[in-house]
């Protein structure tokens, strides 16, 4: 595992889900099924592609990096997050689900995609 490459993606997708969410936000679409819809398609879509640039193909290397991505949102979270609405944002059970999605989109995608291959 690269450490610095898998940091920087993790920097790259909680940088690219904060502007997702900032612009729901913005627009009054941050609450609802199409919001939900629309940031799980981006975080699907952005954790793929940081696993596909990384050329990540087997189980083993996948988790270890998104585990790191993982770590990169709940720390960022830490630093951007708690001083606005507390430490009780980790209570959620929904927040700890994004955080789990970070893993399992990149590993399902690699999986069904060796399933067909």
């Amino acid at each position: 595992m690269h450490l610095a490459r898998a940091l920087g993606w993790g920097i790259v997708i909680y940088a690219i889900m904060y502007l997702a969410w900032s612009g729901l936000v913005i627009y009054g679409f941050s609450l609802g099924m199409l919001s939900l819809i629309a940031r799980l398609s981006v975080l699907a879509c952005i954790s793929i592609i940081a696993a596909r640039a990384m050329h990540l193909s087997n189980t083993k290397d996948i988790v270890g990096n998104a585990l790191v991505w993982a770590a990169v949102a709940i720390g960022l979270d830490m630093v951007f997050l708690v001083p606005f609405s507390g430490w009780g944002l980790y209570a959620s059970w929904s927040v700890w689900a994004g955080y789990a999605l970070i893993v399992v989109f990149p590993l399902a995608y690699t999986m069904l995609w060796n399933r067909r291959g």
